[in-house]
């Protein structure tokens, strides 16, 4: 009798066993992402490519939606919830990161990188893989990747800029994250912190003079409409972070983190190779529209000015060290 009951205990736990295997399995994670850019812009394209992608090879278990256009809101606010631990994900930069991991500012600063293999190389740097450390455990943000390029901001004005004296008393609009505000003011300008949806009524009002964009942000602004000149300065390659909460990423399970990190490397090197394809097409239609592209910028002039920067904030020996990592020094 006694072993009748065991035989039949053990067979009831096998079987609630096998009930709970399925229900695990079953178990489904939902990232919402948000950007603040327009749908038309092939970041928006890339990150649904991204999203698609993380959901087949997760057998539906993590799906991620994408909204553009800041449409979860804006992104210090974002942040702030992610860090509290909210399935919500951001298309960032390093300006901002740097506010809590002051080192990883120098990615946004004055003429860091030059060209997408120095970015792909910059994922192998030891010190930035120290800081990206620090800024999960100390901040609560867990960077997925950072192979999103959106190419070389320039200023666009109502007025030609060759040199950075051009720049003196133009209100040029800029995140608000010091090392933006101090490139800018560097390069000659008076920095204007806002947001990115502000910008067009700010120019149509005449509250701003200009900004610093790259050219695939034009037609998707309009800002055509409301700026005249285009000065090639190149000042900042403008890579983006990926970036999610780190409770909401550990709360993942390991081969979902993994096939998020690799799909956002993916995506974004391929997003960022159709931008760069894109940029000359886009230049030749913003002056089919009117826009005049300015020529004879002394980039000399604007390189040693954008060194003045890193001087303000302390970033000079953090720069130096991550480019010796990848070999510019």
């Amino acid at each position: 009798m006694m072993r009748s009951m065991m035989r039949l205990g053990a067979l009831a736990a096998g079987l609630a066993l096998a009930a709970a295997a399925p229900a695990a399995a079953q178990e489904r994670f939902t990232l919402r992402f948000n950007h603040v850019l327009a749908p038309t812009e092939p970041y928006h394209e890339g990150f649904q490519a991204w999203a698609r992608r993380v959901q087949e090879r997760t057998n539906g278990g993590l799906t991620m939606r994408v909204f553009h256009s800041a449409q979860l809101g804006v992104e210090e606010d974002i942040i702030e919830q992610m860090r509290q631990g909210a399935n919500i994900g951001q298309n960032t930069d390093a300006a901002r990161l740097g506010t809590y991991v002051r080192g990883l500012a120098v990615l946004n600063g004055p003429y860091f990188a030059g060209s997408l293999e120095e970015v792909e190389r910059l994922a192998e740097s030891p010190t930035l893989r120290r800081w990206q450390e620090e800024l999960a455990a100390n901040h609560g943000l867990q960077v997925l990747c950072f192979d999103w390029v959106q190419g070389h901001r320039h200023f666009f004005t109502n007025r030609p800029v060759r040199r950075p004296e051009d720049l003196a008393g133009q209100r040029i609009r800029t995140p608000p994250a010091p090392i933006w505000q101090e490139s800018v003011r560097a390069l000659g300008a008076a920095p204007v912190a806002m947001a990115f949806g502000e910008m067009y009524p700010a120019l149509q009002q005449r509250a701003i003079d200009g900004v610093e964009l790259v050219w695939n942000n034009i037609p998707g602004g309009r800002f055509n409409e409301v700026l005249r000149y285009a000065s090639e300065t190149g000042h900042i390659l403008l890579i983006n972070f990926q970036v999610v909460g780190s409770r909401f990423f550990q709360s993942l399970p390991q081969e979902y983190r993994t096939v998020l990190v690799e799909e956002c490397r993916r995506a974004g090197q391929e997003t960022s190779r159709r931008i760069a394809a894109q940029e000359q097409e886009v230049r030749r239609q913003m002056q089919a529209r009117g826009m005049t592209v300015v020529d004879n910028v002394d980039l000399e002039a604007f390189r040693r000015a954008g060194a003045r920067a890193y001087e303000a904030l302390g970033l000079t020996a953090e720069r130096d060290a991550v480019l010796r990592e990848v070999g510019r020094n």
